[in-house]
């Protein structure tokens, strides 16, 4: 062999080693953070930005139990609530997008606190990495026996034959259900006072005692005052029927198409989380909301289990945004 041969199948074997070096770290990348296939390899931190012990907290220890199984690592909860869910969301969107925070993300956080929240710390769709959604809390509305109405339409006759003398709950300024109020009233073009509580119970309080006449609820703290007949329910503010009460009409198919609202919950990752973190928890959670155990618990607990794909539940929030900015700046709704 030649020295010139020699030498030119040297430089081309060293050209070709650089190239494979070149692409071996983008390949790396594209599969997790700096090529690191292992993930998850220590405990990932779970953070509801909401007290313990109410409904998301509960769903979101439900859930983080079977995502730990299924990603083997531990799915720690950490409960961060303030500033209307403020606090714990920009909690996560600043946090180091390692795959290892993950957030329990609401109606509030990521579609209500855009336009009702002056200088959001946070961009809801910039600062996230959405994995999917998971659950959704239908609002009924509720209504006090002594109101003569017993369907939708009839409640809103009475208000309008009663301009400014009929109150609705909520359990606080800038709630979903204070926004869901706010939706008949401008749906309907009702004249009706908005009255925030806080919280469900003391609202509640109030409506059996008839000093408001009417509230947009979650299921499970109103149910049983509806089986007792202490309150009248008359529709789920949604789409279509609620799998949880089937016999109640929903908003949409009784003729008002904009009064549509739950709360609703999904998983979100910081922004620039890598992907193998966001595809192989989102692989979980689909597994997860297919068990029948789990479903039935969540059913008790008012919850319908969802699901969608990371690019949907994206499309989702965008939507849910535009539509709550249009509701609080036609009604004026205001944080305390």
């Amino acid at each position: 062999m030649s020295v010139d041969h020699a030498r030119r199948r040297l430089i081309a074997a060293a050209a070709l080693l650089a190239s494979n070096l070149a692409v071996a770290p983008a390949r790396a990348l594209a599969a997790g953070d700096a090529g690191d296939t292992s993930w998850p390899d220590r405990p990932i931190r779970l953070i509801v930005p909401l007290p313990a012990g109410g409904g998301a907290d509960i769903v979101a220890r439900l859930i983080g139990a079977q995502l730990s199984l299924r990603l083997k690592q531990r799915v720690v909860v950490e409960n961060k609530p303030g500033g209307g869910t403020v606090i714990g969301a920009q909690f996560v969107a600043h946090a180091k997008p390692d795959g290892y925070t993950l957030l329990l993300g609401t109606a509030t956080t990521h579609a209500i606190n855009e336009s009702l929240v002056k200088h959001l710390p946070y961009d809801p769709i910039k600062d996230f990495e959405p994995v999917g959604l998971a659950a959704n809390l239908p609002l009924m509305l509720v209504l006090n026996p002594s109101v003569p109405a017993n369907t939708l339409p009839e409640l809103v006759a009475y208000v309008k034959a009663h301009p400014g003398k009929v109150n609705f709950a909520s359990t606080g300024n800038g709630s979903s259900i204070q926004l869901a109020g706010e939706m008949l009233k401008i749906e309907a073009k009702l004249d009706m006072t908005h009255v925030p509580y806080q919280g469900a119970s003391p609202a509640l309080v109030d409506l059996l005692g008839g000093r408001v006449q009417f509230m947009f609820t979650t299921i499970p703290p109103a149910l049983p005052y509806v089986k007792s007949g202490q309150l009248k329910a008359l529709c789920v503010a949604s789409r279509s029927r609620s799998t949880l009460l089937p016999a109640l009409p929903s908003t949409t198919e009784l003729g008002y198409p904009g009064v549509v609202a739950s709360s609703w919950l999904g998983f979100l990752y910081p922004a620039q989380t890598p992907r193998i973190a966001i595809d192989r928890t989102h692989d979980a959670l689909q597994d997860v909301m297919k068990m029948p155990d789990l479903i039935e618990k969540l059913k008790k607990l008012g919850v319908e289990p969802d699901s969608d794909t990371p690019a949907e539940f994206t499309q989702y929030i965008q939507s849910e945004t535009a539509r709550y900015a249009r509701v609080i700046q036609i009604s004026g709704a205001k944080i305390d």
